[in-house]
């Protein structure tokens, strides 16, 4: 009988080793909630997808007639100038328009680095990236509501409030894009 309640203390004891939950009660999130950013140090991910589109249009038209008429002078000098009238016309026009798109999209994890008292968080984000001496810098704040981020721990950027997104770079093929000096001088000049 001591040899029966000894394998069951043994049994009992092993089982107590290997028996463990899959939910942890010191977790900051619920067995059923998302792993969504919530807090400051938070990461979430933000898929910037912006798009701008502008057209202007311009015209002008313009007619412009002088007629001028004068008679003789009078007195002794002014007497000799004989009666003259001349008539002057213009007509112009112009028009002219400009049209801009622009379309920018990325991926890039931010960090929380702020909540606010209305639970809404304050992030940010710097991504380098280099590649045959072409370096890419891209640099994202925001304010974005928690009910906004997807259950997956994403953003898209048009969700962001107060949002500044910067995509810089330079390098040979980013400097073959700057405008010349002698273009510089010829747009200053004229």
């Amino acid at each position: 009988m001591k040899t029966g309640i000894c394998i069951l203390l043994v049994l009992i004891a092993a089982t107590s080793l290997f028996a463990e939950s899959l939910w942890k009660p010191t977790s900051s999130t619920g067995l059923f909630t998302d792993i969504k950013a919530r807090q400051v140090g938070d990461v979430v991910t933000v898929l910037i997808v912006e798009s701008s589109s502008t057209t202007q249009k311009a015209s002008t038209d313009y007619d412009k007639k002088l007629d001028h008429k004068s008679d003789a002078g009078i007195g002794s000098l002014i007497s000799k100038i004989p009666p003259f009238d001349f008539t002057s016309a213009q007509k112009g026009g112009a028009s002219g328009s400009t049209s801009r798109t622009s379309n920018f999209s990325a991926k890039i994890t931010a960090t929380v680095i702020k909540v606010l008292p209305n639970g809404n968080l304050v992030i940010e984000a710097t991504r380098g990236i280099s590649s045959n001496s072409e370096k890419q810098q891209i640099k994202l704040t925001g304010t974005v509501r928690q009910q906004d981020i997807a259950p997956d721990n994403t953003v898209l950027s048009t969700y962001l409030a107060d949002a500044q997104i910067d995509n810089s770079g330079k390098g040979p093929i980013g400097d073959r894009q700057k405008e010349g000096i002698i273009s510089k001088l010829l747009k200053f000049l004229f």
